[in-house]
């Protein structure tokens, strides 16, 4: 049962139906559906961060079996739009992320900086070194580049690939963006479904 798997996962205050679902190590799946279908109320569930039914399973072991703070490091959640809780952007890593702030277009000194210049894109950017700086096992992605010109979208899906690739993660990717799903589908290890009429469906089952 290596990879992430979800066993009868129905996240509370969800119209969804309970989930059966295996992401294997190294693999992407690519989620879509309309707005309030429950894609971040499904991240959030698997990241244990609201309340839900059924169990996730990481690498043969239990959601049950681990404390919820190491659950958290092992299961990286990247929402829709970062948290922010200090005036410097350093005060919010707790570990180093100059591995891949350079891959995200940034330079050592943006650690200096107030929080309150960056643009939308630039926190969406740092929120995903922040993540990945913790080394997480699985990458929970909700709209990680919606915000982003070209250029920097780029940038964050081969950091992302790459990630996924050298570290053998599962990766649960939620878009909306079809020309997106389409140009990361292009791989062998790679699912594209679709939330409809509360349940989960193959994208290519859909006309």
């Amino acid at each position: 049962m290596s990879g992430l798997r979800l066993i009868g996962l129905t996240p509370a205050e969800s119209l969804l139906l309970p989930l059966d679902l295996q992401i294997p190590p190294g693999s992407l799946l690519l989620l879509s559906g309309p707005s309030g279908s429950g894609k971040s109320r499904l991240l959030r569930a698997i990241a244990d961060l609201d309340p839900h039914a059924g169990e996730v399973w990481l690498n043969g072991r239990a959601r049950s079996q681990w404390s919820a703070p190491d659950w958290r490091k092992q299961v990286g959640l990247l929402p829709a739009e970062s948290h922010w809780w200090s005036d410097r952007v350093g005060d919010h890593f707790f570990q180093s992320p100059s591995p891949w702030l350079a891959e995200l277009g940034f330079e050592e000194d943006v650690l200096s900086w107030s929080v309150h210049r960056l643009s939308t894109g630039e926190r969406q950017r740092l929120a995903l070194a922040r993540m990945l700086a913790l080394q997480p096992k699985v990458l929970l992605l909700d709209e990680p580049t919606a915000n982003l010109d070209p250029v920097n979208r780029q940038r964050v899906d081969q950091l992302i690939e790459t990630y996924r690739r050298t570290r053998k993660a599962p990766v649960l990717w939620a878009s909306h963006d079809r020309q997106q799903r389409e140009r990361l589908a292009q791989g062998a290890a790679v699912q594209r479904w679709m939330i409809r009429d509360r349940c989960l469906i193959p994208e290519s089952e859909l006309p």
